[in-house]
């Protein structure tokens, strides 16, 4: 049996090693796409420390939600590893004290600019390769949890910590991309039924013009009539989980049930909740209850049975309504991984409208990765998450050394993902930049060349 080394020295003296290797996929395709110069352009306000552009700090805060660092206070390891600073483009990466001030004040003048140029960014590439006429959208709401005193939390709704203050957050995907469409930050005991509509205008009018078919599915929180008639008023189509109010209780019992697929049976119904203005039509989708415990505990069960209901005013079959909306799931494991690989749970100050901007840019961050999937990535990588990501390509070893003074990163010798990794790097050089923008910034491009010329110390 093989024993491990006993008389083991450690020296601290190893030169140009880092464990982030995958810096030089995102920045180049980062560099790309032209999203600094973007930054540079179009957020602008007074700094009184001049030693970090916007555009930098903003990208500061992108690397460490990519690569899963947490939060803000954990990003120690850039500050200390030149070779990611020298990868990413950056003269220095701030401390954290640093980055919870410029949210401060980009929350409170630049947090709208953000969102609008995120917002032209994500109609581009919804348009790539070629213009979509239809579109789904796929609404659901999470509870984020606060365990300070930040500003405007409040005690709400929060299954998982009763009692605990919270914020409210409402999302909104699109169904084809799987991209953040929409994304909005409340108080914790905000009304849903209050803030839907305001959020529901926002969504509709962010549309591109050539989308000429909207289908909305969403969860049981959504079904109310104000909800509906503003999506029938938008002349879409919808499939709303609804509730088992009594009325609709009473109903099950009497209803014809015809066996749809096997062990799931359907039926349908016209109903008139009560303060609707009009009857709807409801599907009713049954199931035996199985024998051991189901993981979809919030179903709602009578005798032998498990019932769903939705509302509706899709003309598709009760087995084919089921299974469209069953592909809203998607929206609750987007959701999931944006709080555990995206660090979305993570409240970073006290002030709301900080919070609410890093909020935005964990969206931001997450719609990059899925660009980055989508335009640049093998096929076997496109429904990869950010985890696999990491693991493979992204939080790897890597030497950066200069033979003969060109620099080259080197990685290790027997890397599984090696072809892989060069075939992405391949891919993003064929990458249209956005429309408006240019691959690089001068003035980054200067500091990028006199950058590349200083030796890296740390």
């Amino acid at each position: 049996m093989r024993r491990g080394p006993r008389n083991l020295e450690i020296s601290c003296d190893a030169a140009g090693l880092t464990a982030f290797a995958g810096t030089a996929l995102l920045h180049s395709f980062f560099q790309r796409l032209g999203i600094r110069s973007q930054f540079q352009r179009w957020i602008r306000f007074p700094q009184r420390n001049n030693e970090y552009a916007i555009s930098e700090t903003i990208e500061a805060l992108l690397y460490p939600v990519i690569f899963g660092l947490g939060r803000v206070a954990t990003t120690e390891p850039l500050q200390h590893n030149g070779v990611f600073q020298y990868l990413a483009g950056l003269p220095r990466y701030p401390e954290a004290t640093t980055l919870r001030r410029f949210l401060q004040r980009l929350g409170a003048s630049n947090r709208d600019k953000l969102v609008a140029l995120h917002d032209r960014w994500r109609t581009e590439m919804l348009r790539r390769p070629r213009p979509r006429r239809q579109a789904i959208f796929d609404l659901d709401t999470t509870v984020l949890t606060v365990y300070g005193r930040q500003e405007r939390s409040a005690v709400g709704f929060n299954p998982k910590k009763r009692g605990r203050a919270s914020y409210l957050a409402l999302f909104c995907f699109e169904g084809y991309s799987r991209d953040v469409f929409c994304g909005r930050y409340y108080p914790g005991d905000a009304q849903p039924s209050s803030v839907i509509r305001p959020f529901l205008e926002e969504a509709f009018g962010k549309l591109p013009p050539e989308v000429e078919s909207v289908r909305v599915r969403a969860n049981g929180a959504f079904f109310d009539h104000k909800i509906i008639e503003f999506i029938e008023a938008r002349k879409a189509f919808y499939a709303i989980a609804g509730r088992m109010t009594r009325p609709v209780q009473n109903r099950l019992g009497g209803l014809r049930y015809r066996r749809v697929s096997p062990g799931v049976w359907a039926a349908e119904f016209q109903y008139c909740p009560q303060d609707w203005p009009g009857r709807r039509r409801f599907v009713v989708i049954r199931r035996p209850i199985p024998e051991e415990p189901s993981a979809q505990l919030h179903l709602f069960r009578m005798g032998r049975y498990t019932y769903q209901v939705f509302v509706t005013n899709l003309s598709l079959k009760p087995l084919n309504l089921w299974r469209f909306y069953n592909g809203r799931a998607t929206a609750e494991l987007i959701i999931r991984e944006l709080k555990d690989a995206y660090a979305l749970g993570k409240i970073p100050t006290r002030e709301f409208a900080a919070n609410e901007v890093f909020f935005q840019v964990v969206l931001l961050a997450y719609n990059l990765l899925s660009w980055f999937k989508r335009l640049c990535a093998p096929p076997r990588w496109q429904r990869a998450t950010l985890q696999r990501l990491r693991q493979c390509l992204l939080v790897v070893p890597g030497q950066l050394v200069r033979p003969a003074g060109a620099p080259r990163l080197r990685l290790p010798r027997g890397y599984v993902y090696g072809t892989d990794f060069t075939e992405v790097l391949a891919a993003i050089r064929k990458v249209r930049p956005l429309s408006g923008s240019l691959p690089g910034c001068r003035s980054t491009d200067r500091r990028a060349r006199r950058h590349a010329r200083e030796p890296i110390e740390k």
